[in-house]
């Protein structure tokens, strides 16, 4: 879009719908199934304490069809955008690039610059009956008809946090099956409060999946642990194992073993004519990493400067409640300061289950400097997205005494780092 603007002469080879995996397949899916699943959680939690007479029935077929129909209307919109921007769309139309040539359906198309920005898709693990029916990703996800009675969800990470939530309010015995650690590098606390949201799903670590049963549809599953070996009963297997590069189309180009596209710092691959971004380079696979990484490409075609560095980068993950964390590399003198989440919108009636989530910072002990912001609440994501800019600002904890909040927020941080400003002046002055 930025090159329409700039008066360039832009065609878009789209074989999927306009929008992409995030739209479709990642996000806004994750989005629209997570919105009813939490419904149904805070339903019960209501329905526990007397408030509600009843816990509502969901349809699964109609809220994947309500779901597409949402999609549809978002995809038209971006459509719209991105013609009015002066781009050109060619829809349904395959795209394959060997070198600087670009073909579309098969025919050479004449060029200056190439952009790939394929994305990626579902990592498949090599197990003997993963193609059988019942075997779901979430680009496949439109086609399961009911939710499964038993189901096994392959994955350890975020993806497989999330849509272990999903199934297990919409009714589904879920067992999920974790190679490593669960959530393996999250904040402790974080990881532990998204187990409570998780408490109906079995998690088993160091888990892995020999075998998929059935004749045409999944009936079992291998699972071994160091324990050994075990058959599992499951009617519905979800892969949620990550994501690769979707590069198969790319030839002629310096690619990593795992198929990403090999970029510099200008987005450039090994063809000064191509360039690339977005999780076909094997970056962190979040759409606003990938629209940055859009940005520094059209700058460099453009001669432009490019827009500024990102970094550090929020991270977040939707369950009952809303997850995010930030961090970067500190200097070694961090204290860590946590404490529960306050009572306010969206965690009110958690509080007699003492789950209004949590909030926790990493502050340099010398300067102030914010290193690290965890938090799990309402607004979480937020909260977490403009702390990464505040770090990238160099603000501490000490500037904070010239915040005034709104009230009532669910907002934990904004206290936490005053009370670690207050501490650490005191601990000067204690040594002074």
């Amino acid at each position: 879009m930025q090159l329409g603007l700039a008066g360039k002469e832009v065609v878009l080879i789209e074989k999927g719908g306009l929008g992409g995996q995030c739209l479709h397949h990642g996000c806004m899916a994750v989005c629209a199934l997570n919105d009813v699943a939490r419904h149904l959680f805070v339903s019960r939690t209501l329905h526990s304490l007397g408030v509600l007479d009843s816990v509502p029935e969901v349809s699964f077929s109609r809220t994947l069809s309500g779901m597409r129909e949402v999609q549809a209307k978002i995809a038209s919109v971006l459509d719209a955008e991105t013609r009015g921007c002066g781009v050109q769309i060619r829809q349904k139309a395959t795209g394959r690039v060997d070198g600087s040539s670009l073909y579309v359906d098969g025919d050479l198309v004449e060029t200056d610059r190439i952009v790939i920005a394929t994305g990626s898709l579902p990592r498949i693990p090599d197990i003997p009956g993963i193609r059988l029916g019942g075997v779901y990703t979430p680009h496949t996800l439109s086609s399961m008809h009911k939710v499964p009675e038993h189901l096994l969800i392959i994955g350890g990470g975020i993806m497989a946090a999330e849509f272990a939530f999903i199934f297990q309010e919409f009714g589904a015995d879920v067992t999920l099956a974790s190679r490593s650690e669960f959530l393996k590098g999250m904040h402790p606390k974080l990881r532990e409060l998204a187990e409570r949201d998780l408490e109906g799903v079995m998690i088993r670590e160091g888990c892995t999946v020999r075998e998929i049963g059935g004749d045409d549809l999944v009936t079992s599953a291998v699972l071994e642990t160091g324990k050994g070996r075990t058959q599992f009963s499951c009617d519905g297997v979800f892969i949620a194992a990550g994501l690769v590069p979707n590069s198969g189309m790319i030839a002629g180009i310096r690619k990593g073993q795992d198929g990403r596209i090999i970029v510099d710092r200008s987005m450039a691959t090994s063809n000064p004519d191509v360039y690339a971004c977005g999780d076909v380079t094997g970056s962190r696979c979040l759409t606003p990493v990938a629209r940055h990484e859009g940005a520094v490409a059209a700058a460099s075609i453009l001669g432009r400067d490019p827009p500024p560095d990102c970094m550090p980068i929020p991270q977040s993950m939707n369950l009952a409640s809303e997850y995010a964390f930030v961090e970067r590399d500190g200097s070694g003198d961090e204290v860590a300061f946590g404490s529960p989440g306050p009572a306010g919108p969206g965690t009110f009636w958690s509080v007699p289950r003492g789950q209004t989530g949590m909030a926790g910072i990493l502050v340099s002990g010398g300067s102030g400097e914010i290193g690290g912001v965890y938090t799990a609440g309402p607004a979480a994501g937020i909260i977490a997205a403009y702390h990464s800019f505040l770090m990238r600002l160099g603000v501490t904890v000490h500037d904070f005494d010239r915040f005034m909040e709104v009230h009532p927020m669910a907002d934990g941080v904004y206290p936490l780092m005053k009370y670690a400003s207050s501490r650490i002046r005191q601990g000067r002055r204690d040594q002074s």
